[in-house]
This record gives C-alpha cells, structure tokens and sequence, in this order.
C-alpha cells in the first residue's frame, strides 16, 4: 500500500514537471515570435520611412536650380538678357524711329518680349536660377549706339540689329525646344520659338523696305519738303 502511494505521488509530480517545462517552452516560443514580429514590423516602418524621405528629397530637389543642367541654366540667363533688350530697344525704336512700320516693329518687340520674360520669370523662379536684373555689356553698348540715331539712320541700324539678333535667337530657342534636358525650360522654348520666327520673318521685310532704293528716294523728297 506504501509503494502503491509513493508511485502514485511520483506520477502527479511528473507529469506536474511536464506541465510547467510545456508552458515556460510555449511562452518562450510565443515571446520569440513576438518579438520577430515587432522586429518585422519596425523593419518595414524604416523602409517606408526611408521611402518617403527618399520621395521628398526627391520633390524638393525638382524645385531647386540643382535640377537644370549647365545648358539649360545658361539658356535661361541668356534669354532673359536678350528679352530685356529686345523690350529696352524695342522702346529706343518707338521714340527715334521715322518710319511708322518701324515704330510699330519697335511696339510689337516690347509687347511680345515683356510676355515672354514675364513666363521666363516663372519657369526661373521655379527652378531657383537667379535672373539678371540689367543689360549685359554687350546689350548697352548697342543701345548707347543706336541711342545716337535718329531718323532714318535709326530705322536702318535697328533693323538690321533686329534681324541679326533674332536669326541668333530663333537658332538657339529651336535647339533649346528639343536638346533642353528640363522640360519646363524646353516647353518655354518651344512655345516661345514661333513668336520669335514671326519676329524675324517681319524684321527681313521691314529691314528690305527702310533698304530699298523707293524708300530712300522717298526720305530724300520728305527731308527736302518737311511738312509745315
């Protein structure tokens, strides 16, 4: 009877052994895969998190003059000199001009140009290029010249400037619309080119009229009967 308690005893403490060793073995496993879990889970939190950083960089960089080529800033800074002057003679022409088609070449030039600086304004303001603010070098030495014309002598050398410079303009707006590597910058470009072309196109037949033998016959009998 002795040994028949002492077994029985020995059974409950065993299989209360067993019991306890299967819960501390469960806890442990659940407790590993908890934290394989939160570790998963916080893994994932700094990917996308990385993501997203990544995405902003990437957003503020887009806004930024570090996302326009050396060529596309150059053509940006070269534009607007060009449109400053365009509009600033174009002003010269409408006060020293004798000729009326002249004086109306001149209008269209600060008209159309005051446009295109306004959008060339925006495209830079964008893209954090700074614009200059005055007449290259260049550009007042031409009007200082011209500013000392008047009359015919004016009409002359004005149009002969304007179909020189909008020969280089239209050239280098055509390459920009398609070679420009940002595409604010090459859609400005391409937008701008026919505007310019027409330019060109109407300097050629202006500058060939103030040219003509007819019109200079013409200017002579003006000057020799002035009108009263």
């Amino acid at each position: 009877m002795q040994n028949m308690k002492s077994l029985v005893r020995g059974v409950i403490v065993t299989s209360v052994a067993f019991g306890l060793m299967s819960v501390g073995a469960f806890a442990q496993a659940s407790s590993g895969s908890q934290s394989s879990d939160q570790s998963a889970a916080t893994s994932k939190k700094s990917s996308k998190s990385h993501k997203s950083s990544s995405m902003s960089s990437d957003n503020s960089s887009s806004g930024s003059s570090g996302q326009l080529s050396a060529a596309d800033k150059t053509f940006v800074t070269k534009a607007a000199e060009g449109g400053m002057a365009e509009v600033e003679l174009g002003q010269l022409a409408t006060q020293n001009a004798q000729s009326d088609e002249v004086k109306q070449f001149g209008q269209r030039m600060v008209d159309d140009h005051t446009k295109a600086n306004d959008q060339l304004k925006q495209v830079a303001e964008q893209k954090g290029v700074p614009l200059p603010t005055d007449l290259s070098a260049k550009d007042k030495a031409e009007k200082d010249r011209l500013s000392k014309l008047k009359g015919e002598q004016f009409d002359r050398a004005y149009m002969q400037h304007m179909v020189m410079d909008h020969k280089k303009d239209v050239a280098e707006f055509k390459k920009e619309s398609t070679a420009a590597k940002d595409s604010d910058v090459k859609n400005f470009a391409a937008q701008t080119l026919p505007t310019l072309e027409d330019h060109l196109k109407q300097a050629q037949q202006v500058e060939k009229a103030e040219m003509s033998p007819a019109h200079a016959k013409k200017s002579t009998t003006a000057s020799a009967n002035p009108k009263q």
